[in-house]
């Protein structure tokens, strides 16, 4: 299968950067093809510009290969940590700017896009890892987890991706090295569970496209 990994996070020695390692070790030692992209080591432009925001926008080669890559997955991991209950500005932009109507939705013909949306995406499953310092308790009672309904609701759901998952890490500031060890083989539990070996001999060898 071909997986699709969106990494943001500025800091190229953080957990999230280190989640990202241990999702691409294991998929490709499952023989899946993964195309990743830290966004930041990239410098990827967040902006959408006025000329860009129409279906038929116009739309730069950049985007229009993540475009086309966002098309091509059968299952998509994003990564972020929890940023004031949303993802970094750098993500957002990544939103923005590639899930776009005609690539990941469309609205009925006729419809003026007030109505239920269609989602495009091919893709099975999406999974979402995300690094916090605000305890459960905290964010369920207080904030209401706001990444869960970005991710699940307004995003996956939308774009016609049906299953999903969502761990969230915490508290990352005062996690030590036996934690993020046993986190990290989580992660990999995770892409055991929802993107196996593809056969049990003779296992292909991974591709990485960054």
């Amino acid at each position: 299968m071909n997986i699709l990994i969106v990494l943001g996070h500025p800091d190229s020695g953080s957990f999230n950067h280190a989640i990202a390692e241990a999702c691409k070790e294991r998929l490709l030692e499952n023989g899946h093809t993964v195309i990743f992209h830290d966004l930041h080591k990239e410098t990827f432009d967040p902006i959408l510009e006025k000329e860009e925001i129409s279906r038929d926008g116009l739309a730069d080669p950049v985007i229009k290969r993540h475009c086309e890559e966002l098309l091509s997955s059968d299952g998509i991991i994003v990564i972020h940590p929890n940023w004031w209950g949303q993802p970094p500005a750098i993500l957002k932009g990544w939103i923005d700017r590639v899930i776009r109507p005609g690539i990941a939705y469309k609205f009925e013909e006729g419809d003026s896009g007030e109505g239920v949306p269609v989602g495009l995406l091919k893709a099975k499953t999406g999974l979402v890892f995300n690094t916090s310092n605000t305890n459960a308790e905290r964010e369920n009672l207080l904030f209401k987890d706001p990444l869960e309904t970005i991710w699940k609701n307004c995003i996956f759901d939308f774009c016609g991706v049906k299953q999903f998952d969502r761990r969230m890490f915490r508290i990352i500031v005062t996690s030590d090295l036996q934690q993020r060890k046993i986190w990290l083989e989580e992660v990999k539990e995770m892409m055991d569970q929802y993107f196996p070996k593809a056969v049990k001999e003779g296992i292909p060898e991974g591709k990485l496209f960054e």
